[in-house]
């Protein structure tokens, strides 16, 4: 058994990461309101420390060498809750309490770790072949995580929640190409790029001309395929689960719809959920029910 909490420190850590999950942007329900509330606080736990260790990797003036030594702190958190020893920080007594609670698995965790010090080091991907391996690492496991607290870990859903996880993270890495490129990486496929003559320079200079449309195009068809190849989980899982499920889906849709509409030039029309979005993406989700 992982060792408990000590009195009073719980509540302000886990408070704190749901106030983390209620105000960093994202396009994407997490944490809502759809969510039972025994469930809400565990998911606090689980974004936050996502983001904590994306954050590592992506923001600030940090060199390579202190981003990855950040994230080998929390690796080695990680391995002292393996371990059955007490964690060194809060954060992580009030998450191995979570873990022990919830008899959830330490291997998502250690994914996410590796696909996040994969982006302080690899910053260019030859084909959807790699993209989909860090998708296996930065994305599934977070829907992993939320299978095994829901109950619902069958094979078949974990096929279905991959696909729907790598979907959102391909959404992510369409809307978000200036953002990226700006961190010097690319998401692209290197070999796609060079078969729609798609250069560096052109994602440089914000250049939505000459084959941009069509390639985008094509990146956008096969985000929509896998993610309806995962869209039958929002039916598969029951109640308000399964609302917030249905809901998530809904905001893929509508972003790919949003870059579609606008022929992939997320360099002027980067898409965004508006508050009008929400409420047809909620009227969708309930007519699935």
């Amino acid at each position: 058994m992982v060792c408990g909490i000590l009195p009073g420190m719980k509540q302000d850590v886990t408070q704190a990461s749901l106030n983390l999950a209620s105000t960093h942007y994202e396009n994407f329900p997490v944490a809502s309101a759809l969510l039972p509330m025994r469930l809400r606080k565990p998911i606090g736990l689980i974004y936050s420390f996502a983001r904590q260790a994306d954050d590592f990797a992506d923001e600030g003036d940090l060199t390579p060498e202190q981003r990855l030594q950040l994230l080998d702190n929390f690796r080695q958190e990680l391995i002292r809750i393996g371990e059955g020893s007490m964690p060194l920080t809060e954060f992580f007594q009030a998450l191995a309490a979570m873990i022990d609670e919830h008899e959830l698995q330490l291997e998502p965790f250690h994914d996410l770790l590796n696909a996040f010090s994969q982006d302080v080091v690899k910053t260019r991907y030859e084909n959807f072949g790699e993209v989909m391996d860090y998708c296996r690492r930065s994305a599934n496991p977070i829907g992993r995580l939320l299978l095994h607290l829901y109950g619902e870990a069958t094979p078949r859903n974990i096929g279905h929640s991959d696909a729907i996880c790598s979907a959102l993270q391909i959404i992510n890495f369409l809307q978000d190409v200036a953002i990226d490129y700006r961190k010097d990486r690319i998401y692209f496929p290197q070999d796609e790029m060079k078969k729609f003559r798609i250069t560096e320079a052109q994602i440089a200079r914000g250049d939505a001309s000459g084959t941009w449309s069509t390639f985008m195009q094509f990146e956008i068809e096969r985000a929509r395929k896998l993610l309806q190849a995962g869209a039958p989980l929002g039916l598969a899982l029951p109640g308000r689960i399964g609302m917030e499920m249905r809901t998530i889906i809904a905001g893929g849709e509508t972003i790919l719809r949003k870059l579609h509409r606008h022929r992939g030039d997320m360099f002027q029309h980067r898409p965004t959920l508006r508050p009008w979005d929400w409420v047809r993406m909620l009227f969708k989700a309930a007519l699935k029910k």
